[in-house]
């Protein structure tokens, strides 16, 4: 008979940080991170310093799995750049689509911190160059004209298609920022000779 190792104080508390800081926001309380995890209020400041250290590893597990989506949803959508870039938005549909869908996590944490030195936004800010600096390759392979600048486009699209999809819920953001994404992809095609 096998038995199935219970997670350690610092990996329950990730995990019910990660779960209610997504449904009820970074101002949940410490109790109700402690209560959900099952842990004493000394392995919070043990493992993360405190309600701070903690929300940032969140955020860095957090970033680490939805970069990780982003590959693997432009890997299988083959080796096109353009059917690569458009499945991020076929992807985003599907996230919005979750039962527990709420919005970016990563918009809420920068806009709920207003402390500008607040290490969670060191975290967002390094998450959104990598998301820009996948949409940047792939807009390079496509041949875009300005690679850069569209991949500054295509994370607005994201971020906007997020937002919205949270605060009109009966809205379909997700295929209307495809759309304008092809239209951006496309600018390639009508520019090459």
């Amino acid at each position: 008979m096998s038995t199935r190792a219970m997670p350690g104080p610092r990996e329950r508390l990730l995990d019910a940080a990660q779960k209610l800081t997504y449904s009820h926001g970074m101002g949940i309380g410490v109790d109700s991170l402690l209560k959900a995890a099952n842990v004493a209020r000394r392995s919070l400041y043990e493992h993360f310093g405190g309600k701070d250290g903690l929300i940032v590893e969140v955020l860095r597990r957090s970033t680490a799995e939805d970069e990780a989506r982003y590959l693997e949803t432009m890997k299988s959508a083959g080796d096109d750049p353009r059917d690569r870039l458009l499945a991020v938005f076929d992807e985003l549909a599907v996230v919005i689509a979750e039962p527990d869908f709420r919005g970016c996590r990563y918009l809420a944490a920068d806009l709920a911190l207003a402390d500008s030195g607040h290490p969670a936004h060191a975290v967002t800010r390094d998450y959104r160059r990598r998301v820009h600096g996948l949409l940047e390759h792939e807009l390079t392979r496509l041949g875009h004209p300005n690679a850069s600048h569209a991949a500054d486009q295509l994370l607005l699209l994201i971020d906007g298609a997020l937002a919205a999809a949270a605060t009109r819920p009966d809205s379909h953001p997700a295929s209307a920022a495809r759309e304008l994404a092809a239209q951006i992809l496309d600018t390639t095609l009508r520019i090459k000779p």
